[in-house]
């Protein structure tokens, strides 16, 4: 699990309340903001690098307090928290992790959550860490960290993929197409690492998480 990372992106979904999540934003180097969630994290005690969106949701007397650190950005093409990941990427940010990208909306949580999928193409070690647990995604088969008895969900963003095998896992993955999300959630680890095996370059969302998280 995630402990520090160098860069933060918070989005102004649910701000982070448990020891593991404020940690990390504790110790991150920097942190970049979407929109809104700079009031929170400046009612937190701490102040961002950058704050970046069409600014809709940043009260008038932050925007002109802050205004060195604003970086609008007006087109509705993508969301605030694209645009801050489009901001890391041009700074040369490789280590970065997202809070508050879930909550709240929970049509804004299946969007981040797809979204991870494109900024992974580009920072393959990037998450979306909530107070529950974390997400990443992986392009391809192998072998990944876990602890014995924490919740495992195996979701494909492709609905052509299939996981031939699994090890590791409680509940064992053979030849099964993931054509629906559902269809490999609510699994288990059974060791301090899981594998899968599938064919390259179908996008798998991988969740870790639950009560030993």
């Amino acid at each position: 699990m995630v402990n520090q990372c160098s860069t933060v992106i918070l989005a102004d979904g649910e701000f982070p309340a448990t020891e593991k999540t404020l940690n990390i934003l504790k110790k991150a180097e920097r942190i970049i903001c979407c929109d809104g969630a700079a009031e929170k994290l400046i009612h937190f005690g701490l102040e961002a690098e950058a704050i970046i969106g069409d600014l809709d949701s940043l009260p008038i007397s932050l925007k002109e307090k802050y205004a060195e650190k604003i970086i609008h950005v007006a087109e509705q093409e993508s969301n605030d928290l694209t645009k801050a990941f489009r901001y890391c990427r041009a700074k040369n940010y490789h280590d970065v992790v997202i809070l508050g990208a879930t909550g709240k909306r929970e049509d804004h949580t299946l969007g981040n959550l797809s979204l991870l999928a494109l900024y992974a193409e580009e920072l393959p070690n990037i998450k979306i860490v909530s107070d529950y647990g974390e997400f990443f995604v992986i392009f391809e088969g192998g072998t990944f960290p876990s602890i014995a008895g924490e919740q495992i969900s195996i979701i494909a963003l492709d609905s052509n993929c299939i996981i031939k095998s699994s090890k590791n896992l409680k509940y064992p993955i053979n030849n099964l197409k993931l054509s629906y999300w559902y269809q490999a959630t609510l699994n288990e680890a059974t060791a301090d690492n899981f594998s899968l095996e599938f064919p390259p370059h179908h996008p798998i969302l991988i969740y870790r998480g639950g009560k030993k998280y």
